[in-house]
């Protein structure tokens, strides 16, 4: 459905658009399935400018599908998402929701970058062209100063020196960097990252994390679904755990890994710690 008018369901009453109270990110109730198959069942979040949430938990609980539920690459089946207090893929006009035209979910887009497992450069295209390529086409930057921007951002990640290199030339660390550089570009108000280190050899992983610590200590909202406990526990300002498309339990990072409250919790931290 993207025509613009079709209605998705009743609002809340009397909840505005702008509801989410100087969040960035607002879950409410958030249900997703696919077919037959519920992945999320009701869940509730909120992140604040500035902070970094880390998403823990087994393969299947839902954590991806959340994230790209943020950046309504999946559209909710109910419950209610705000980013920067803008309803996600929506908007409320007389107390009922009606889905976003496609443009207007873009340009709600431009506000969040995502990197993702897997790198998806083009591969036709060296690392300053994929940083370019965005904001060129999308935000009609002129060329010129989007080739300004976009070394600055690869020198950012530690890759000046590899401006003119393909895909194919790059390690998996350096190409994830690239692809972080690139979501950068954009100018996001807010950062998604899908166990963006899955993918790579464990000598790569620190360089990668190492950006990421970066981003955090430069003040850049992030939601982080990851393996990596050491990160969660030193650059996280949360730490929620997802099992079976709830969220288990939640705290700051070092509450929850050195004391985690539920069962599942502990049972899931002692086989990964």
């Amino acid at each position: 459905m993207s025509g613009g008018e079709d209605i998705v369901g009743d609002a809340p009453a009397g909840v505005p658009e702008s509801a989410s109270g100087g969040l960035m990110v607002k879950a409410e109730a958030v249900h997703k399935s696919f077919g037959r198959l519920e992945v999320l069942k009701g869940i509730d979040l909120e992140v604040k400018p500035g902070e970094v949430m880390c998403v823990v938990g087994p393969s299947g609980s839902g954590k991806s599908t959340f994230l790209r539920c943020v950046n309504h690459l999946e559209k909710i089946n109910a419950g209610r998402l705000w980013v920067n207090g803008h309803l996600v893929g929506y908007r409320e006009k007389g107390g009922k929701l009606y889905e976003l035209r496609d443009r207007e979910v873009a340009a709600q887009r431009r506000e969040i970058g995502m990197v993702f497992q897997r790198f998806n450069l083009f591969p036709h295209m060296t690392a300053l062209e994929n940083v370019m390529e965005a904001p060129v086409r999308v935000k009609r930057q002129p060329k010129a100063q989007a080739r300004e921007r976009a070394v600055a951002l690869l020198t950012r990640v530690g890759l000046g020196d590899k401006v003119n290199s393909y895909p194919a030339q790059l390690s998996g660390g350096q190409q994830q960097r690239v692809a972080i550089a690139r979501a950068l570009a954009m100018e996001p108000a807010l950062m998604l990252f899908d166990e963006p280190t899955s993918a790579l050899d464990p000598e790569l992983v620190g360089e990668v994390l190492e950006v990421m610590k970066q981003l955090a200590l430069d003040g850049m909202t992030m939601v982080v679904v990851t393996h990596e406990m050491g990160f969660a526990r030193e650059v996280g300002d949360s730490l929620v755990f997802m099992d079976g498309g709830v969220v288990v339990e939640e705290g700051t990072p070092r509450e929850v890994l050195a004391n985690p409250k539920h069962p599942r919790t502990q049972d899931f931290l002692s086989k990964v710690l």
